[in-house]
């Protein structure tokens, strides 16, 4: 029985992840944030447990727990958890984008050095990247979400070539538009730290972003369930030797093309419009 830890599971991609890869006999170690998560997810016959990315803490507990079930084994990795700041870059407080490269780069990077002794030695592993688009393509009003995801593209990349040889592969996925609540889970993140009201940008924040944030609505155009993701993870971690990048809905596949072939005058008049 292969073994996977999973973070954010608590909804959306990490919630569809868990319960797919448990039906196709994985030991699926399914963590959330919040202890309550982790209660509804162990009702439903997951494994659950707590890891919180801003706390070293939680993230020992938590792997030691999974070294202690498997008997010192963990075949794969899937860092998933994440949050974003909606705004626009102006009005991002430093402080602010610190505490989501803390959540979005900095736990996930702790975490994956934790788990590379444990595959390097065993002889391999897999550590997959739940990424985005944006980490490809920058768009306005999510400046801090695409500065921590450039930066973990980079950040993998790098990690990829220095794993070569050692049978850990490191693999991103880039989900565009798919079923989540990411956008509700952000909107205390932007009252916390928005303040949209003394922005220059107020007539914009009125017109473009407060109901796209708040307001009740159906799904993006594009947008796939969180099932896509899960097919992309499950390629990446049956390959023999996984692909560095998984492409998941029509935008990214668009928009990493566009990103290879227009100049950057045309590749901004295009994302502008986005």
């Amino acid at each position: 029985m292969r073994s996977i830890l999973i973070t954010g599971c608590s909804s959306g991609i990490g919630h569809h992840a868990a319960h797919a890869l448990t039906a196709r006999g994985w030991q699926v170690f399914a963590t959330c944030r919040q202890s309550a998560d982790c209660d509804r997810l162990r009702a439903e016959g997951l494994d659950s447990f707590r890891l919180d990315y801003t706390d070293p803490d939680s993230m020992a507990a938590a792997l030691a727990r999974v070294l202690e079930t498997t008997g010192g084994r963990l075949d794969a990795l899937f860092n998933n958890g994440a949050h974003a700041i909606p705004g626009a870059t102006e009005d991002l407080p430093t402080e602010a984008l610190r505490a989501i490269f803390e959540t979005n780069l900095f736990g996930w990077h702790d975490l994956t050095r934790r788990v590379i002794p444990v595959m390097r030695a065993q002889g391999g592993g897999r550590i997959v990247q739940n990424s985005s688009v944006l980490g490809l393509a920058a768009l306005r009003w999510r400046g801090a979400y695409v500065a921590t995801k450039f930066a973990l593209e980079g950040l993998s990349d790098v990690l990829r070539l220095e794993m070569r040889g050692t049978g850990v592969h490191v693999v991103l996925i880039e989900p565009g538009p798919v079923t989540s609540r990411i956008r509700q889970n952000s909107i205390p993140h932007f009252e916390r730290w928005i303040d949209w009201r003394a922005s220059p940008r107020r007539a914009q924040y009125e017109g473009e972003l407060l109901a796209r944030l708040y307001d009740e609505r159906g799904p993006d155009r594009f947008e796939l369930p969180p099932e896509a993701v899960t097919k992309a993870l499950i390629r990446a971690l049956d390959a023999r030797a996984p692909r560095p990048r998984y492409f998941v809905t029509l935008p990214t596949h668009a928009l990493a093309t566009a990103r290879r072939l227009l100049p950057g005058r045309a590749l901004d008049w295009l994302l502008a419009r986005v």
